[in-house]
């Protein structure tokens, strides 16, 4: 298969596929077979893609052979390779959740619904960003993502999704405006956006301007990512969204933005010393979200406050600006992608149980639904750190980097980090002992019987979505050899920013 197909079909896929949906839209059982179809076809091509990269190298395309900047360029490299595998997994779980819940299918005012197509651009956008080469492309795959995530928010006829959704918009249309703005300064000092080229042109800017540049850039990105103190916006968006979207959205929607925070600030803003303003962010993002975390009394708050915290380890590695760093936030990107699906599928499994989330509400769930609690332990405990599940892995890696660099600021948020470990652990606990652990509420909280009944019925599928994210989680700990050598060797590309701009620009690139 050719470079130009491998990188091109996780995002022209969807799309076609979207657009066809949409004309499907009078029948569900066709937009489902498509829907499904889809994300097959785009999963066997990132795995073909993932096989090549490792053994020739990245991929580039330039989109209809125009060389840039006028161009538009897509690279697949390990990083990009891994990360859009594990993310197309993801996408089919939730999906075949969707599906089994019947959200897929749901109508607001005998309106067809647009849930398939608006996911399969959600899936083409969070492609685009993952193998964009340039910075305005980037800028498009963020909202094709915000303007599908935006529909898949509101799904429902509930004025507390309706909220929700207008909270997730104004903050992100914010971002989009400085992204914008940034993107434009970044054009105005240095006549191009294409990332290989920037990779030579913004190292030889002032030192001053390059470091106002590099602030402003991470600071829009990490509005997306939800990076403390800007994470304002994530806690009341994702929980009031369907299960099935909240799942996909906590999984990726911010990983994507980290994705794109890793791969601008390596190659456009390379340090050889530790980061001091995004050591303090990641340490600063890690306690934030764990605190909140442990006050919450609805479970969907919990989580998002959880995800909000370990976000900080991923920029954790980042800042240590080494490839032993890299290594530790590529191993715990893909680690937190497959977590947090499998942590907010279960807790919509449990919301079917109990008729909500409240942790007030919970309770018994051991005992009346022991797949459940077994599906939420197994990835709590992975992103509390407990050997030898994934979560324990990355965070290994992270503080041998840490270890390996030694510098006193390194080493003070490598101890924020293991507090945060603990402080995860005690969080999850608490849901563990009032959710499923504790006294089952009375029979008129859980909606009745024929509640119960209906529940019962609609949830093989929706286990099975859930229990395919647990899996996904515990293969990467099985694979954690193979897996490390890989995210070290995606590591390596990530800092060979000659070799990105060889790929890319052939001759141009070389001294």
């Amino acid at each position: 298969m050719s470079a130009t197909l491998l990188v091109s079909t996780p995002v022209a896929l969807p799309l076609l596929g979207a657009a066809l949906s949409l004309l499907l839209s009078p029948r569900p059982t066709a937009q489902r077979v498509l829907g499904l179809a889809v994300l097959v076809a785009v999963l066997v091509d990132a795995a073909v893609l993932l096989a090549v990269v490792d053994t020739s190298g990245r991929q580039v395309l330039q989109a209809g052979g125009h060389a840039p900047p006028l161009g538009i360029t897509l690279v697949a490299d390990r990083f990009a390779a891994l990360a859009l595998l594990v993310a197309v997994v993801v996408c089919l779980a939730v999906l075949l959740y969707a599906i089994g819940q019947g959200s897929a299918e749901r109508r607001i005012e005998n309106v067809p619904s647009v849930f398939h197509p608006a996911y399969l651009v959600l899936v083409a956008g969070i492609s685009l960003v993952l193998v964009t080469g340039d910075l305005f492309t980037l800028f498009v795959g963020l909202e094709v993502m915000l303007m599908a995530s935006y529909v898949l928010t509101t799904l429902g006829p509930t004025s507390e999704r309706v909220r929700a959704g207008m909270v997730y918009v104004s903050s992100s249309l914010t971002a989009t405006l400085l992204l914008l703005t940034t993107i434009g300064l970044v054009y105005a000092v240095t006549g191009t956006l294409n990332l290989a080229q920037l990779a030579a042109a913004v190292p030889a800017l002032d030192p001053g301007l390059r470091q106002f540049l590099g602030l402003l850039l991470l600071t829009v990105l990490g509005v997306k990512a939800a990076v403390v103190p800007l994470h304002w916006w994530l806690p009341d968006s994702y929980p009031a969204a369907p299960a099935p979207v909240t799942a996909v959205f906590a999984a990726l929607l911010t990983k994507v933005a980290v994705f794109a925070i890793v791969r601008t600030q390596t190659l456009l803003f390379p340090r050889d010393e530790p980061w001091a303003v995004l050591l303090a962010l990641a340490a600063a993002t890690m306690l934030v979200g764990v605190l909140g975390a442990l006050v919450q009394e609805d479970l969907n708050r919990v989580l998002s406050f959880v995800l909000v915290s370990h976000i900080g380890f991923m920029l954790f590695g980042l800042a240590v600006s080494s490839v032993a760093g890299l290594t530790g936030t590529i191993l715990y990107f893909v680690h937190h992608v497959t977590v947090q699906s499998a942590l907010f599928l279960t807790a919509g499994l449990a919301e079917r149980e109990r008729s909500g989330t409240a942790l007030a509400q919970l309770g018994g769930l051991a005992r009346s639904a022991p797949l459940v609690a077994v599906l939420f332990l197994v990835p709590a405990l992975s992103i509390g750190g407990i050997p030898p599940l994934a979560g324990f892995i990355g965070k290994l890696a992270l503080l041998q980097a840490a270890v390996g660099d030694g510098t006193a600021a390194v080493l003070a948020v490598a101890a924020v980090a293991l507090l945060t470990s603990l402080l995860t652990l005690a969080a999850v606990a608490r849901v563990w002992a009032r959710a499923f652990w504790g006294e089952p509420p009375g029979e008129e909280r859980r909606g009745g019987v024929g509640a119960a009944t209906a529940t019962r019925r609609a949830g093989g599928l929706m286990t099975a979505a859930a229990v395919l994210a647990v899996v996904a989680g515990l293969t990467l700990a099985a694979a954690a050899g193979p897996l490390s050598a890989y995210a070290g060797r995606a590591a390596a590309d990530l800092a060979d920013r000659a070799g990105y701009r060889a790929a890319v620009l052939g001759e141009e690139a070389q001294p």
